[in-house]
C-alpha cells in the first residue's frame, strides 16, 4: 500500500505515503523511499520526505538532509532544517535559523546555499508561518498570545521561531544576532529574543535585556524582566563557583 502511495501519479497521495513512512524506523526501504523523494518536483512531497527522514531517526540521510537545505523551496529547506535538528545535526540548522532572523548567511558556513536568499522573501515568509513556523515549535510566554494575533493581524511568526530555535546554538554570532532581534519591529521576534537570551544563560547579555523593560509591549517587558531574574541567577551560580 505504502509502495503504491509512493509512486502513485498523484501528488496528494504520494504526499501523505511518504509522510506515513516517518513512523518505520530501522526501515531501510523506508527510507531510501523518502529520500529518493527528496527529488520529488512536487514540493508538499519533497517536505514530507524530509519531515518523514527526521521522524525516522534515519541518521544516515543526514548528507540528503543537507541537500535538502538548497531546495528552492523555503518550506522543504525548513522541514529539513527541522530534521536534522532532531537529529542531532545542529550546525546545519542553525545556519538555517541564523539566516532567516538576521536576513544573512554566517560567513565561515557553507553547508546553506544561495537559495535561501529567498528567506528574506516576505511573502513567502507569511505563506510558512504556520505550517513551518508556531506549528511544531512551542513558545514558552508568548504562545497563545501569538496564536491569537496571528489569527487577528497574521503576523509572520516565522522569525520569532528562528529566534527561538537559536537558544541553544553556542555560537556567540547567534547570541549577538538575538540581542539585535530584541530590537525588531515585531514585539513577537523580540520576546522570542528575549526568551532565548534567558534560556542561553549568558549573564553577560543581562544590561541588553534589561534594557527592554521600557519596551512598548508588555509582554516584551515582561518576558526581560522573568530573563533578567534568570541570568542574575546564573550570574551569581557563577560567582560563587569561582570562589
Amino acid at each position: 500500500m505504502l509502495m503504491t502511495a509512493a509512486f502513485s501519479p498523484r501528488a496528494s497521495q504520494r504526499t501523505n505515503g511518504i509522510r506515513a513512512l516517518g513512523l518505520l524506523r530501522d526501515n531501510s526501504q523506508a527510507r531510501q523511499l523518502a529520500e529518493n523523494a527528496l527529488s520529488d518536483p512536487n514540493m508538499d512531497v519533497r517536505r514530507a520526505a524530509a519531515t518523514a527522514l527526521g521522524q525516522m531517526r534515519a541518521k544516515e540521510s543526514i548528507p540528503k538532509l543537507q541537500e535538502a537545505l538548497s531546495d528552492k523551496k523555503v518550506p522543504v529547506v525548513m522541514a529539513a532544517a527541522q530534521s536534522l535538528r532532531e537529529l542531532k545535526d545542529e550546525k546545519s540548522a542553525y545556519a538555517v535559523y541564523y539566516d532567516l532572523l538576521v536576513g544573512e548567511r554566517k560567513a565561515d558556513d557553507g553547508v546553506v546555499a544561495q537559495q535561501l536568499a529567498t528567506l528574506r522573501n516576505p511573502k513567502l515568509l507569511a505563506e510558512i508561518g504556520f505550517s513551518e513556523g508556531i506549528g511544531f515549535v512551542p513558545f514558552a510566554g508568548i504562545g497563545w498570545d501569538a496564536w491569537r494575533t496571528v489569527h487577528k493581524k497574521d503576523p509572520n511568526p516565522v522569525r520569532a521561531v528562528a529566534a527561538t530555535l537559536l537558544a541553544q546554538d553556542p555560537d556567540p554570532a547567534s547570541g549577538r544576532a538575538l540581542v539585535k532581534a530584541t530590537n525588531d519591529k515585531d514585539w513577537m521576534v523580540r520576546a522570542a529574543a528575549v526568551e532565548a537570551i534567558a534560556q542561553r544563560g549568558d549573564a553577560s547579555l543581562l544590561p541588553k535585556v534589561e534594557a527592554k523593560f521600557s519596551d512598548k509591549n508588555a509582554k516584551v517587558r515582561y518576558s526581560a524582566a522573568a530573563a533578567v531574574i534568570r541570568l542574575s541567577a546564573t550570574d551569581q551560580a557563577t560567582a560563587m563557583s569561582e570562589r
